[in-house]
């Protein structure tokens, strides 16, 4: 009888067994608890990191030596807090690089902001060299100088020293070919004919006929009796006999 009221006593002090929807609970308590330490760890170390940033925008802005200063790739939020710290100092601050990770932060003092080429050249990658740059800049003014000046003077007319006409008068004569063109005349020694005295204005039985009577003249002369008229000749001279 003993063991059993301690066997009940026992039993009464123990916790029951845990439901299943206190299970879920318990599991999204868990989870809440660590996602709020998580956040509470990246508060800390967001209010560190600008401490660190303070502390070296301070130093860059005692030191009279330094113009600009880099600082090493970071992300975005850490950049961010960087450009704030920055703005809160009175400096100008730029993200350069392609990459995510990689865009790293340049800061400059006011008096000594970057120029739009000095910009150009950090984003394609370049380091900026002043004594190139100024040197660059004399070479496009000066050829910008030059092309206004060219477009001052207009187009440049070419003064040839010597006349091709002169130089080749005895192959094309003093005469230009388009003015000779106008006064050429029949030259009979190379056998040039105008074209009105090649066009046959003959009809094709004015022609028949000529010719016929060649051939008839020919062969009178060699002997050889006479060709009988044709019948495209008889035809002619029926109808004509008969009209």
């Amino acid at each position: 009888m003993a063991e059993l009221d301690l066997l009940g006593s026992i039993l009464s002090s123990m916790e029951p067994p845990p439901r299943l929807g206190d299970r879920e609970a318990r599991r999204a308590k868990e989870e809440t608890a660590r996602l709020k330490k998580l956040q509470e760890q990246e508060k800390r170390q967001k209010v560190e990191f600008r401490k660190q940033m303070e502390k070296e925008v301070s130093d860059f802005i005692q030191d009279s030596s330094q113009t600009k200063k880099t600082f090493q790739p970071m992300n975005k939020i850490k950049r961010s807090i960087l450009h704030d710290v920055v703005e809160v100092a009175g400096l100008t601050s730029f993200s350069f690089g392609d990459e995510e990770d990689s865009r790293y932060v340049m800061i400059f003092k006011k008096e000594f902001a970057p120029s739009d080429e000095e910009l150009e050249a950090y984003r394609r990658g370049e380091e900026w060299d002043p004594q190139q740059a100024k040197e660059k800049r004399r070479l496009k003014e000066l050829a910008q100088r030059q092309e206004e000046e060219e477009a001052r003077k207009g187009p440049t007319v070419v003064n040839p020293n010597t006349d091709y006409k002169d130089k080749y008068s005895h192959l094309i004569g003093k005469v230009a070919a388009k003015d000779a063109a106008h006064a050429m005349e029949p030259n009979v020694a190379y056998g040039c004919v105008p074209v009105a005295n090649k066009r046959d204005t003959r009809s094709i039985e004015e022609a028949m006929n000529e010719i016929r009577a060649k051939k008839r003249l020919r062969q009178n002369e060699d002997g050889a009796p006479p060709l009988a008229p044709s019948s495209t000749t008889s035809s002619s001279s029926s109808s004509s006999s008969s009209s």
